[in-house]
């Protein structure tokens, strides 16, 4: 009897577990990706000596990559390996003051009695609740695929929805524990994590802090792309066919059914087909409309996207005082959201980001830094927004790092380029918002409802955005496949 044949399109972090899980329970995969390396968004660029990372710098949940591949039998150490950081994040305010985030209880609470002994002693609080709340999304949500409405009438999911705080806000959830404004901010940033806004998304998103807070943060040594590379690789030792620089143009439908897939180059016959690319323009744009008419033109045009970002990536010629992650954030966060979600437009006064791995891995850059500067940007819209990178420039620089005088090469990378390099639906980084509550909780399935054997994985779908849950996406669906397809 011969193997049944998936087509994957798309070798990002979905992709490449799929693939992996399928061909480990005896499937045949063919995996097609537009450009020419694994990982979509998580790629290394290269500027001199200096390398970066560009899609994900802040790694959690390193078990959910070591498990795809422990799963199909393979050793996760072979294929990459990880370094904890201790104190991983430092947030700067515009007062002069700082703080950073520590894994560790005790310098977590040192760090915070320096603004606030109050909020130093409700920190185990704070992290306990944010572990209930990370429980429920792990039980009941994380692990779920959803391929119909009729999937969510379970008491149990309705009971852990109901008490995982879906109707409280990130920020008032942050209010009962930090009064001061300046953590506040920092645990708020949070929200940027899923491309929302901790004033509108959910208190349920707060489980973030418990991941960084208490599990970790971590780095890939060699560069975080070496997930990608060592998931691709892995799924190669195992049989998969890759065909990179190789577009997918059209899928065939036949009764409902997906029957081949065309490229330029080639047609592959499926019984079954995983779509790792953004949802909302690649279904449109691979299906013709009359072939999904529960997911029309205007439907897939109609959700509200994640923020964008704009990034300049800094090859310099000294090492600046920062952490692996640094952040320098606005006077006013609020006004700053409010201005990217609602005006549509940059912050005045942006938070800005910076991830300098050289501080931990000194490979990354022989001559001074690899500086990757990230600003939290409007989706792509009809309103023009001008970045505003002298501001940023200027408001480093009273820091004392000083990009504009020494940096050797640098690239800018803004929401035009990442919609148009990886399809992403008006340039935003992590699919849909959680600022609605529908797009929180109701994500579009991992299955097509019009097209029996079409599935889909990526952080356009459920459950969501960010390299993890892109990841367990990936699984999931693999495995909602194998029941409904066998």
């Amino acid at each position: 009897m011969s193997k049944q044949h998936i087509v994957i399109i798309g070798a990002g972090l979905g992709g490449l577990s799929s693939a992996i899980v399928l061909q480990s329970r005896g499937y045949q995969v063919t995996c097609l990706e537009k450009n020419d390396e694994p990982g979509g968004k998580l790629h290394e660029v290269k500027l001199g000596s200096a390398s970066f990372d560009f899609g994900p710098n802040t790694i959690t949940m390193p078990h959910v990559f070591q498990d795809v591949l422990k799963g199909a039998g393979l050793n996760p150490d072979e294929y990459f390996t990880f370094t904890k950081l201790q104190k991983h994040t430092t947030n700067a305010f515009p007062d002069g003051t700082s703080f950073s985030f520590s894994s560790n209880m005790e310098e977590m609470q040192e760090e915070l009695f320096q603004l606030d002994p109050g909020a130093a002693d409700r920190y185990p609080a704070y992290l306990k609740e944010a572990e209930r709340l990370y429980k429920l999304a792990e039980n009941h949500f994380f692990n779920r695929t959803f391929s119909g409405f009729r999937d969510y009438f379970s008491f149990g999911l309705a009971r852990a929805l109901a008490a995982s705080k879906p109707v409280q806000t990130m920020d008032a959830f942050h209010q009962r524990f930090f009064s001061d404004e300046r953590i506040r901010a920092a645990f708020n940033r949070y929200a940027t994590y899923i491309g929302s806004s901790p004033f509108d998304c959910p208190a349920t998103f707060s489980l973030i802090g418990y991941l960084e807070l208490a599990d970790g943060v971590y780095y890939t040594n060699g560069g975080n792309y070496k997930i990608a590379l060592g998931m691709k690789r892995a799924a190669s030792d195992l049989g998969v066919a890759f065909h990179f620089g190789e577009e997918v143009t059209n899928l065939e439908i036949v009764n409902r059914n997906v029957q081949n897939v065309h490229t330029k180059k080639r047609m592959l016959q499926a019984d079954a087909v995983i779509m790792n690319g953004d949802l909302l323009t690649q279904f449109p744009a691979l299906v013709s409309e009359d072939k999904r008419p529960s997911f029309s033109d205007k439907k897939a045009a109609s959700f509200e996207p994640s923020i964008s970002a704009a990034v300049v990536l800094s090859a310099t010629d000294t090492a600046f005082p920062t952490n692996h992650h640094h952040v320098f954030f606005s006077g006013d966060p609020e006004k700053e959201f409010r201005q990217i979600f609602q005006d549509k437009q940059y912050g005045d006064d942006p938070t800005v980001y910076l991830c300098t791995s050289s501080r931990t891995d000194h490979s990354r850059s022989s001559d001074g830094d690899n500086v990757f500067l990230l600003v939290n940007a409007p989706a792509v819209s009809s309103k023009k927004s001008e970045f505003p990178i002298e501001r940023i420039y200027r408001k480093l620089s009273a820091y004392g790092i000083d990009l504009r005088h020494h940096t050797t090469e640098h690239q800018v990378i803004l929401p035009e380029h990442i919609q148009d390099s990886f399809y992403a639906f008006r340039g935003a980084l992590y699919g849909l918002s959680a600022n609605s509550r529908k797009n929180t909780f109701l994500r579009p399935y991992n299955q097509a409802a019009d097209i029996s054997n079409l599935y889909f994985a990526g952080g356009s779908t459920h459950p969501g955005g960010g390299s993890p849950m892109v990841t367990i996406s990936g699984v999931r669906t693999a495995e909602l496949l194998m029941k409904q397809q066998r």
